[in-house]
C-alpha cells in the first residue's frame, strides 16, 4: 500500500519527519511530496526544501521525496497511492484538514485521507514558528534537524531578523 504525505515543508520540521517515519511503519511506501506552487510565499525554494527533506529522511528506504505541482489527488493516482497522510497538531488544524479531506474525496474516490498526530513532544512545532525564531537567531535545534538548522542560519542575517537578499526563496 502506497501513501502520499504532501506539504510545503518550508522547512521540514522534526514534527513532519516524525509523521513521515511513523507513516512508513504503516505503509509499504510513503511518498513525501514537496509542493512546488502552493499559493504560499515560501522562505525556501523548491530545490532547497527538497534538499532538506532528502537530508532529513534519507535513512529510511520506505520513504521517497519528490516534488509536485498538481492536485494532490492527481499525484496520488499517478503514483498509485491510495492514501493521503495529513498531520494534525491540534484541534485548530482539524477543521481545515477535514474540509480538505472532503474535497479530495470529491476529486477522487480512489484515495482515502488518514490523519496522524505527531509525537506529543513535537505537537507544538510549526514551520512558521521555527522560521520566526530563526529570524532572530534563536536556537531551533530542538525543532529541526541539523541540515535544516544550517539552512536557516544561512537564510537569515545575524541581528536583523531579515532574510539576506542573496538567499530569498520562492524562486520556484
Amino acid at each position: 500500500m502506497i501513501a502520499l504525505y504532501p506539504g510545503t515543508f518550508d522547512p521540514i520540521t522534526k514534527g513532519h519527519a516524525d509523521i513521515a517515519r511513523r507513516a512508513a511503519k504503516l505503509f509499504d511506501r510513503v511518498i513525501v511530496a514537496v509542493a512546488k506552487n502552493t499559493g504560499k510565499k515560501t522562505l525556501f525554494s523548491l530545490a532547497e526544501r527538497m534538499a532538506m527533506s532528502l537530508a532529513v529522511l534519507d535513512k529510511n528506504d520506505r520513504l521517497e521525496v519528490r516534488p509536485f505541482n498538481s492536485l494532490v489527488t492527481t499525484l496520488a493516482e499517478e503514483q498509485g497511492a491510495n492514501v493521503i497522510i495529513r498531520g494534525i497538531r491540534a484541534v485548530s488544524d482539524f477543521d481545515y484538514e477535514f474540509q480538505m479531506a472532503g474535497m479530495n474525496r470529491q476529486l477522487s474516490q480512489k484515495v482515502e485521507t488518514v490523519f496522524l498526530t505527531p509525537t506529543e513532544s513535537l505537537a507544538f512545532i510549526s514551520s512558521s514558528l521555527v522560521c520566526e525564531i530563526a529570524s532572530y537567531q534563536g536556537d531551533v535545534g530542538r525543532f529541526v534537524d541539523e541540515p535544516v538548522q544550517r539552512a536557516l542560519k544561512q537564510k537569515f542575517s545575524p541581528g536583523t531578523g531579515r532574510i539576506r537578499a542573496d538567499t530569498k526563496g520562492n524562486s520556484d
